[in-house]
Order: C-alpha cells, then structure tokens, then sequence
C-alpha cells in the first residue's frame, strides 16, 4: 500500500487530480500517522477525524477536481484562527470553548483550493511566547522531543515536521512563523504587509501576518499563492532570479545586549558562500537598527498582548500572560504606542533596501528551550529566554518587509540549521526562488525520522 504521509503537498496534489489516489486514502493516511505519533510531538489540540474523513470525500466529488491546486492536501490550522465547528482557544484557558460559525478568511482559501482541515494545533496562551506550552499541552520539537518546537505556531510546525501534515497555516506577529521553523528545519514564510489576509483583532498593531509552514520552496510557494489569492498558485517562474541579487549578510543582533551564538552565525555565512557560488553579490552589511529599537519592540509586544486579553477574564490566564499585558497598558497609559514606529524604521532602513535586494542573517541566536511548562514560570524568566533565543526575527514585523525563516546546514547538537532571508515589499516569490537555489544545492531532510514503533506504543 502507497504512504502518502510523509510527501509533498505538490506531490499529493498532482496524484489527487490525476485520480492516483483519493483524498480520503491520503487524509486517511495522514490521520494514521497523527495517531500513530502525536502524543510524542503534541502537534495537536484536536484531531478532527471524522470531520475531515467526510470533508475529504467532499472533496473527491467535486467536479473541478482536476483543477484544485491543492487537492487532498491535508493541512493543519494554528488555534488562533477560526476552523467552522471547532472553538478557538487560542492556548488559553480564558477564552470561550464555542465553535466557530465560519472559517478565517486564509482557511476558506485552503478550503477552497482543495485542502482538508485535519486538525487545530497548539499555541502558548495568546500566542505570546516563543515556546508552545500552556493548559492545553506542550508541542515539542520532532528532531529531538526533549526541546521546544518554538513558538507561537509551534504546533503547526511540530505537525509539518514529524510528517503528520505536509502543509499548516500559522501566523507571525514577532517571528511566530519563523522562530518554530528555524526549530523544526522547516520554511516559515511570513509575508509583507497586505499580501495576505490578517483579519486577527488588533493583530499586535498591524505586526502579524499569516503565513505557511512547508518542507519544501515548491510547497511554500504553492500555499503562500493560495493564502494571497493569487491566479495561478504556485506557478509564479517570472520570479526566478533574472540576475544577480545584492545580497547583504549580517549576523549582528538587532537588539543592543543580545548576542547571537558563533554557530548560528556561521550558518549565515556558510549561506552566503553558497550564494556567491550561485552568482548573486554578496557582501557583510548591516541594517541601521535603531538603538531604541528593544523599547520600541517591547511596547508593541505587551501592547497586542493587552488588546487580545480585553474580555477575558484575568483570573483564567496564566500569571506571565497578565504580567504581560498589564506592562502592555502601562506602555499604552505612557503613549509608548501612538508614535509611527512602523514609518520611522522604513525611513531608516529604506537606503540599505535601495542597496540591497536581500538581507541574509541567522535565524536563531542560540538553542531553543527545554519543552517544559514554561507558562508555569514567572514573566521575565520567559522574556529573557526568548529574546535571548531570537532576537532576528521581529525588526521585519514591525518594518512589514517580508521575511523567512528557511533549513540551512546542521548545529553542533545534530539538530537542523537555519537561516532568514528579508526582502523588499512585494518579494515574496523572489525570496522562495532564492530558498529554492539554496535547497538544490544544499538539500535538506524534510521531515524529522520517525521514532521506533516501540517508543510509539511506550
């Protein structure tokens, strides 16, 4: 018997649609697996087998079959946006357990396009932190459970690397897509502002994005076109780099006081390497992060964190998270968040962009944490730990250039490498063509091994 978890989200699709497979195998599969490893990844907050048992047949039914551009596909949907007939619990205890009447806007596009909803995943409370942990369960990074899978969309990534699901939908407010993808050797594609739907309350002051988590460029490509409700998705070869890109490699911190580790640092100069082989310019060059930078980010952090707790009832959220958005107020009371941060940073960094096409950095500053119940801990023991661990990733959602986090190279611990590539407004696909030349050249494991079958029946 054909397996089908494991594959491409391009491979399934083409099978599908040329009536090699049916989407109820291929989602059937896929629930096998979930079943089968979830419970050493806690990908999942719920599994919805029968659901998308039934959706999946619906699927196979419909008459533009041959047409869907993700057909089959089984994808997985982080726990703060809306699935039709599940709550939203967004990692916390203090939100309602209600089911959604109707599916986020990116989720009806999946739907749309052919894609089979096959569960909700994990997120810390609020989507707040980089580990994913709280009241609902701890995701894990597949290549070594012991770690965390990163976070906010730590689930979903856990899911896309242990093979459960070939693509997942998540969402990147401070590096909440990357961060995890950088974990779990994974691409994590957080888009520029207004290429695809937020629709997410306050959406931390216009800071988050949603985006994909996918194994492969073909696969990001193909979604991001999906999620951005483009013609022809995935199918986009006028981005192939026509020439040389100027390309600048920077492994300096944004944030004053933070450092960035030696071996995180040489993957992004190990990338570079490759880059010049593939005929691009490359030179060691800096944006002009501002000094206030760490204050700025702050604000804004604490400040969404605020705005997504109104409502809720502080007795329920976890002491961290009202930590966090009771400094979040206090930034509001000081007027730290009514000044134009977004354009003063573009107007800063807009001749280093006219210099340069692409910005080359680590993804991660240093290893990712225990998975453990880091919502069980105090405030500044969770903030020093993730600003420590990615202090790369949130310059861009606060600018709104689009960025990524993409598989690069190994670390001394045996665990996948990664790095970020930043690009202008608009150069989406011209980043996953550069993603797709460092893949061929240096290709990547997919997905994490599967454990043995004893460990899975321990």
């Amino acid at each position: 018997m054909t397996k089908w978890a494991g594959r491409t989200a391009t491979e399934i699709a083409e099978a599908v649609r040329q009536k090699v497979v049916t989407p109820r195998e291929v989602v059937a599969d896929h629930l096998a697996a979930i079943a089968a490893r979830n419970g050493r990844v806690g990908a999942f907050r719920v599994v919805r087998a029968t659901a998308a048992l039934a959706e999946a047949d619906a699927v196979g039914a419909r008459a533009d079959l041959s047409r869907l551009p993700l057909a089959g596909v089984p994808v997985a949907v982080k726990d703060n946006l809306p699935v039709r007939g599940e709550s939203t619990r967004n990692g916390s205890a203090a939100t309602p357990a209600t089911a959604a009447a109707e599916d986020h806007v990116t989720v009806a596009r999946l739907r749309a396009a052919g894609a089979v909803v096959v569960g909700v995943t994990h997120v810390p409370e609020l989507c707040v932190f980089g580990t994913t942990d709280g009241v609902h369960g701890i995701a894990r990074n597949p290549w070594d459970p012991s770690r965390t899978a990163g976070g906010s969309s730590g689930g979903s990534a856990a899911a896309v690397a242990a093979g459960l699901v070939p693509l997942a939908l998540g969402n990147d407010g401070m590096g909440s897509l990357r961060i995890p993808a950088a974990h779990c050797g994974l691409i994590g594609l957080k888009p520029g502002t207004g290429r695809v739907p937020s629709d997410l309350g306050g959406a931390w002051f216009g800071m988050s994005e949603n985006g994909p988590l996918a194994t492969t460029a073909a696969d990001a490509r193909l979604m991001f076109s999906v999620l951005a409700g483009e013609t022809r998705p995935g199918a986009d070869e006028s981005a192939d780099p026509p020439r040389a890109l100027r390309v600048a490699v920077s492994t300096r911190s944004p944030i004053a006081g933070v450092r960035v580790g030696r071996a995180y640092a040489s993957l992004a100069r190990q990338a570079a390497r490759v880059l010049v082989e593939a005929g691009h310019r490359v030179s060691a060059a800096h944006p002009p992060y501002p000094l206030t930078f760490g204050t700025v980010i702050l604000a804004r952090w604490t400040g969404g964190t605020a705005q997504d707790a109104e409502g809720l009832d502080p007795r329920l959220l976890t002491p961290r998270t009202r930590r966090h958005a009771a400094i979040g107020r206090a930034a509001g009371r000081l007027g730290m968040l009514r000044a134009d941060h977004r354009g003063a940073l573009n107007r800063r960094l807009a001749p280093f962009f006219e210099e340069y096409d692409v910005l080359l950095t680590p993804a991660l500053a240093r290893r990712g944490p225990a998975a453990d119940a880091w919502h069980e801990r105090g405030w500044l023991a969770n903030v020093l730990v993730n600003t420590a661990c990615s202090p790369m990733t949130p310059p861009w959602n606060l600018s709104g250039h689009p960025a990524l986090a993409m598989p690069f190279g190994s670390l001394p611990t045996g665990l996948p490498g990664s790095v970020q590539l930043v690009g202008r407004p608009g150069s989406e696909h011209q980043l996953l063509s550069v993603v797709s030349q460092l893949e061929q050249a240096r290709p990547w494991k997919r997905t994490a091994p599967a454990p043995p079958v004893r460990a899975v029946l321990d």
